[in-house]
C-alpha cells in the first residue's frame, strides 16, 4: 500500500491532538513552534517560551506582527489574555524547577530507549547552540520530539544509540514524526500510530530497530 507523509502542520495538529486541558508547555524553536496554531481555543493550555512569556498564543494575522513580542526563536508571537511576559532567569527557574508539564523539541537523533541530541552534529563548521535545550528536557515532566522520521539521506533518526553529542539521556517519552508516532521505553520502541497505509514491518524497516505496538 502507498502512503503519504504528514505535512509539518498536520505533524504540529498530530502533536496539539495529545496535549491535555491546562497543560503548561513549553514549544522548542524550529517545528515545535507551529503546535501553537493547532490548540483548540476551547482548550486552556499555558504555552511557555525561554525567553520569559507565559501565555503564548498562535502566531498574529500577516501585517500585525510586533517583533516587541517574540519567541525564542525570534518568531512574531500573540499574548493571550492573562498572559505575561517576564526576566529570561524566571523563565529557566520555570523549566529548571519542575513547573513545566511538557517540552516540544526538535532533534537530531533520538534513541530507542529516550536519549536526545539535538544541540550538535559534531561537524567542524557547524556552529553549536545548546541554548536552554538541556534544562528543558530534564526539567519538564515529560519530554515530546517532533521532527521528521529520516534525514535527507534516507536515514533514520529513531537509532539503538545517539552518534552525536547528547543533549538528555532517557528524557525523551514520546517522538512525533511523519509517519509514525512512537514512545521511548526502556525496553525500545512502541508505535501509537502510523500514517494510513504505511505497514509495522515497513516501518520497522525504515527505522533499522524492533518495535512493538504500544
Amino acid at each position: 500500500m502507498s502512503y503519504t507523509r504528514r505535512s509539518k502542520d498536520e505533524l504540529a495538529a498530530r502533536v496539539a491532538q495529545d496535549i491535555p486541558e491546562g497543560a503548561t508547555v513549553n514549544l522548542g524553536i524550529g517545528q515545535p513552534t507551529l503546535v501553537a496554531n493547532h490548540i483548540p481555543s476551547s482548550r486552556e493550555v499555558l504555552l511557555h517560551s525561554e525567553n520569559g512569556i507565559l501565555g503564548m498564543g498562535p502566531a498574529p494575522a500577516k501585517g500585525l506582527e510586533d517583533y516587541d513580542l517574540i519567541n525564542a526563536g525570534k518568531q512574531p508571537v500573540t499574548l493571550l489574555p492573562g498572559g505575561a511576559y517576564f526576566h529570561h532567569a524566571d523563565s529557566f527557574a520555570m523549566m529548571r524547577g519542575g513547573h513545566l508539564d511538557i517540552c516540544v523539541l526538535g532533534a537530531f537523533q533520538v534513541s530507542a530507549t529516550g536519549d536526545l541530541a539535538n544541540w550538535h552534529t559534531g561537524e567542524a563548521d557547524a556552529i553549536p547552540a545548546v541554548g536552554g535545550a538541556m534544562d528543558l528536557a530534564v526539567g519538564a515532566k515529560q519530554t515530546w520530539v517532533m521532527m521528521d522520521l529520516q534525514t535527507k539521506q534516507g536515514q533514520s533518526k529513531l537509532v539503538q544509540a545517539c552518534s552525536y553529542p547528547l543533549t538528555g539521556i532517557g528524557c525523551v517519552k514520546r517522538v512525533y514524526t511523519d509517519l509514525a508516532t512512537l514512545a521511548c521505553t526502556p525496553q525500545g520502541l512502541e508505535v501509537i500510530d502510523m500514517v494510513e497505509g504505511l505497514g509495522f514491518e515497513e516501518l520497522s524497516a525504515l527505522i533499522g530497530l524492533p518495535l512493538k505496538a504500544a
